[in-house]
């Protein structure tokens, strides 16, 4: 029998425990100084001091506050990637879209829920090319801790796996030679590809303390959260003798899905089970870039990026097992596994909705237009050549300048006169043979600067096809879209047919993303609900195409209710 004096005490602490917490961090965003295969120490932009940057860990429902201090040279905005936002889009964080940048000696408090999302996302710089080093994990667990999650079986540890990329060069001094000339050649290929910020030793020159290891014990399960953090490499993503149950995808629960690689686009995350179930030993755990260009794109590092997997009881000297090697350009691997994730559907979880309000056909790739008046070194010769443009719908992105979009349409028609136009077009302004050879024309390559958004009703339900085009070249595009998760309904290659797609949808159990890969000279099909109020960001996640105009932005405009409306702006929302 319980004492009568201790009950109220009793029920205190049961509500105390199921209150969301507050998850507080300070990101000091400065210089660090770094040495990475025998190069000479050199100065990197980082946060904290840390390559990468500290993990958020959090419990769905939390509240997190992050207090960003600049002491960078450099402008600076953190995007929470894959967070909704939802009553904090001023917090969302990509460059003029939802705030001004973050000016050097500056600061900005960062403040948003992560109500209804579990899983693996990450966190990163939305200006130039600084994400390159600038980023970190977002994991967020269930109330109910691992004994929670909807997955067996429940893993012993759970590691995070950050892949990236390593330029020996200054990537700010790279991205304003690429912007100021209109020359994407002037961007070379990574000097390495890292796993949690070290390359690992079949560089060369790589020193002993630039391998990251991962202790393990025979026979635990280990939950990977594995991030792509790279500007503008997939990767294919394997552990010598190991194999995988992916469960989750961009921080949805996905039906458990056996592998042997791991295929992730930059942006994009997977949680997959890895049990230790190999002799005792040290593994290889490797990451190799998945090149889906064709024909054959801008140069790329043809190495791995590795990291070892070590087993108590293992000497600790002998030399790792290294996993078969993928193909570069091995489409059919990329493709078997970016399309045969679906969604474990849960109670009280959104499933995909069945009626749409508004279709749009949307081309993706990558083109030719003028040099703009602040590229400054391009065109030097006087001539009209054309220089490479990225665009949606022929539409090429450019940013405001003088105030975020978030904030023009905040305060109204008015105010957003000049920002943008919400004229962005549901269909290309001409129909043609998308993705064959003969596509490759002038007339059909040709983009121009814009500003343009397409503005939606509040719960307005969007389909979406994304079809890539074969202008320059074919090429897997990963599109994110800032704000929602969206439902992945099917993917395919070629010219989208949708009396051939529609009737192999999937509207039971569709995956559920935030980055999608649409596959090299193909499409794939999305579907969303417009439930957010605010200015969304949807690009590619190749930083090099997202600097050229492949994005657009959708305005949502507000519900019936307060809750439902952009609240006003921090007071201390920085000013351009």
């Amino acid at each position: 029998m319980a004492w009568p004096w201790l009950l109220p005490f009793g029920l205190f602490f049961v509500a105390s425990v199921a209150q969301a917490a507050v998850v507080e961090h300070t990101f000091n965003v400065g210089n660090l100084s770094i040495s990475q295969l025998c190069q000479p120490a050199r100065i990197i932009t980082a946060v904290n001091g840390r390559l990468p940057g500290p993990t958020v860990e959090a419990r769905e429902g939390d509240t997190v506050v992050v207090h960003l201090v600049n002491e960078s040279p450099y402008n600076m905005t953190i995007h929470w990637h894959g967070v909704f936002q939802r009553g904090s889009p001023w917090a969302d964080g990509p460059a003029m879209v939802t705030q001004c940048p973050v000016q050097p000696g500056a600061n900005y408090t960062y403040r948003f829920n992560v109500t209804d999302q579990e899983g693996t996302l990450w966190w990163h710089a939305h200006i130039s090319f600084l994400r390159a080093t600038v980023y970190g994990a977002l994991v967020i667990r269930p109330r109910g801790g691992a004994g929670a999650y909807p997955f067996s079986p429940k893993p012993h540890r759970e590691d995070t796996v950050i892949l990236g990329e390593w330029w020996n060069a200054n990537v700010y001094d790279l991205q304003q030679q690429v912007f100021l000339t209109g020359d994407t050649t002037r961007m070379p290929p990574a000097d390495a590809y890292t796993i949690n910020g070290k390359p690992g030793d079949l560089y060369n020159c790589s020193a002993a303390n630039q391998t990251y290891k991962f202790p393990v014990r025979s026979n635990e399960t280990y939950l990977l959260r594995i991030i792509n953090a790279a500007l503008n490499t997939p990767m294919f993503f394997k552990v010598a003798n190991h194999t995988f149950t992916v469960v989750g995808a961009d921080a949805a629960y996905t039906t458990p899905y056996e592998t042997d690689v791991v295929v992730i686009a930059p942006g994009q995350t997977v949680d997959a089970l890895m049990v230790a179930g190999a002799a005792v030993g040290r593994y290889y755990m490797a990451a190799s870039p998945y090149d889906s260009a064709i024909p054959q794109g801008p140069p790329f590092s043809m190495t791995n990026g590795t990291a070892i997997v070590e087993y108590a009881g293992s000497a600790g000297e002998e030399k790792p097992q290294l996993p078969p090697r993928t193909e570069y350009n091995d489409t059919d691997t990329a493709f078997r596994f970016l399309s045969n994730l679906t969604a474990l559907v849960l109670p009280g979880k959104p499933t995909v909705p069945l009626s749409v309000d508004t279709r749009m056909f949307v081309t993706v790739g990558l083109g030719n237009g003028d040099c703009q008046p602040k590229q400054t070194l391009c065109n030097t010769t006087g001539t009209r050549s054309r220089i490479f443009s990225a665009s949606m719908n022929n539409a090429s992105f450019l940013l405001p300048d003088a105030v975020s979009m978030l904030q023009a349409h905040y305060y109204g028609d008015a105010a957003s006169a000049g920002v943008y136009t919400r004229d962005f077009p549901d269909w290309p302004p001409v129909i043609f043979d998308y993705t064959a050879d003969a596509s490759d024309n002038d007339t059909l390559k040709y983009t121009t600067k814009s500003t343009k958004v397409r503005t939606l009703r509040y719960n307005e339900t969007v389909e979406m096809v994304l079809q890539n085009t074969r202008l320059i070249g074919k090429e897997s595009h990963p599109m994110h879209l800032h704000g929602f998760n969206f439902f992945v309904l099917a993917q395919g290659f070629g010219n989208y047919d949708e009396a051939a797609a529609a009737p192999r949808f999937n509207l039971v159990n569709p995956q559920e993303r935030n980055t999608v890969a649409v596959p090299t000279g193909g499409w794939a099909v999305i579907r969303f609900v417009a439930n957010n109020p605010g200015m969304w960001f949807m690009h590619c996640h190749f930083d090099a195409h997202l600097d050229l105009g492949l994005a657009m932005v959708f305005e949502v405009q507000d519900g019936p209710t307060a809750e439902t409306s952009v609240p006003p702006p921090p007071l201390d929302l920085p000013q351009c």
